[in-house]
């Protein structure tokens, strides 16, 4: 069965930090280009930043370019998404993304930045 569970999410100030994590079970992790994608209230879905399987390239939403970081452990099949110098405006559900063929998403997490 495959699993993809994010955590990490909460309440932070802006200008705070956040790490988010997805641990992936049920496919062969390392095949799949990884993703995190995010849908604030009264909007469509976005991709924020994705990796390739060998952490070769990274890609980012220019709304997020120097300040959001993704990286994985193809050992520990997990993906990461380091989140510093949060604003208000990056509140959304964070959703983790796994395509090679098909597709498989997680549950999402909440990210509200706020003071």
């Amino acid at each position: 069965q495959v699993q993809l569970v994010e955590s990490g999410g909460g309440l932070v100030q802006p200008g705070g930090s956040l790490r988010l994590s997805c641990a992936a079970s049920g496919f062969t992790f390392s095949n799949y280009v990884m993703a995190w994608y995010r849908q604030a209230p009264g909007k469509e879905r976005e991709l924020v930043a994705a990796i390739t399987r060998t952490s070769g390239t990274t890609t980012y939403a220019d709304s997020v370019k120097g300040r959001f970081s993704i990286s994985r452990d193809n050992a520990k099949n997990t993906v990461f998404l380091q989140m510093n110098s949060l604003k208000p405006e990056d509140t959304a559900v964070y959703y983790c993304y796994a395509g090679y063929g098909v597709e498989y998403w997680g549950q999402g997490t909440q990210v509200t930045v706020s003071s």
